[in-house]
């Protein structure tokens, strides 16, 4: 019987197995992806019958607008690949978990009437004013690389020089990102203790209706998204149940397996 579990687990056991076989720093960086993925399918439910149609689906309950979204389905195409290995599955499921095309936007005109406001917790608006003031203080260092590479005057192979060119090309386009991202930026001060309903900066203690489990989550923008610090996106699923929430009110979240209840606990800002 223990060997038939073994060979036909559930995807909560075989997401332990995947786990149990990583490093501790690559465990806690997989974990909170790894578990999404099997609570959005269900515990319980044979890894065997999961199906492609339904991987390719889950990319679409991400938010691409997480900064980690490509990250995210790296994670689950490492335990999906691992699946396959053990001879859980048939075929790699893995790949069939393809990111999501984006949509066209408006023209740029369009764009240009109508600036973006980037809600940043103040938390998260001084760490990009840190990463702006670090890059800047690099851009000497790789410009005098590039002026010591660029002193060898056979260009057609001059790989420092190459390196150091599409470092500083990366560098600069990094720079004019967060820019342009604090210029735009508006922050949460936490100042709203009449409201009492959950915002982009809280802080939240959940009770998983089903099993009892008590989950933290931080309400975050999607540019400050961090899945092991439990900073989660206030455009991905939970936490658009969860804005506009009191304490004590219960949210639902749809998904194959049925519905994943939580009720808010505590909220601390």
């Amino acid at each position: 019987m223990a060997d038939g579990s073994r060979q036909h687990p559930g995807l909560g056991e075989a997401a332990g197995q995947f786990l149990a076989g990583l490093s501790s720093v690559e465990r806690e960086t997989s974990q909170p992806e790894v578990y999404k993925f099997v609570r959005w399918y269900g515990w319980e439910r044979p890894f065997a019958g999961l199906t492609a149609p339904e991987v390719a689906n889950y990319a679409e309950r991400l938010s691409l607008s997480d900064t980690d979204y490509g990250k995210k389905l790296e994670l689950i195409r490492a335990f999906l690949a691992y699946a396959r290995k053990a001879g859980w599955s048939k075929t790699n499921l893995a790949t069939h978990l393809k990111a999501k095309k984006t949509r066209a936007g408006p023209p740029p005109a369009a764009r240009q009437n109508r600036p973006e406001v980037v809600p940043l917790t103040r938390e998260g608006y001084a760490e990009l004013e840190t990463e702006l003031s670090v890059l800047k203080n690099k851009r000497p260092q790789l410009i005098e690389e590039m002026r010591r590479a660029a002193a060898d005057k056979d260009f057609r192979e001059n790989a420092p020089l190459a390196a150091a060119r599409e470092q500083r090309g990366h560098l600069e386009g990094r720079i004019r990102e967060l820019e342009e991202t604090l210029k735009a930026a508006t922050t949460i001060n936490g100042d709203r203790k009449s409201t009492l309903k959950t915002n982009i900066g809280d802080s939240l203690l959940l009770c998983d209706l089903a099993s009892g489990e008590e989950l933290r989550y931080i309400i975050v923008s999607p540019r400050e998204v961090n899945p092991t610090q439990g900073k989660i996106s206030s455009a991905s699923p939970l936490g658009q149940a969860l804005t506009g929430r009191g304490e004590g009110e219960t949210v639902e979240i749809t998904v194959p397996a049925g519905k994943l209840r939580y009720q808010i606990k505590r909220i601390e800002r």
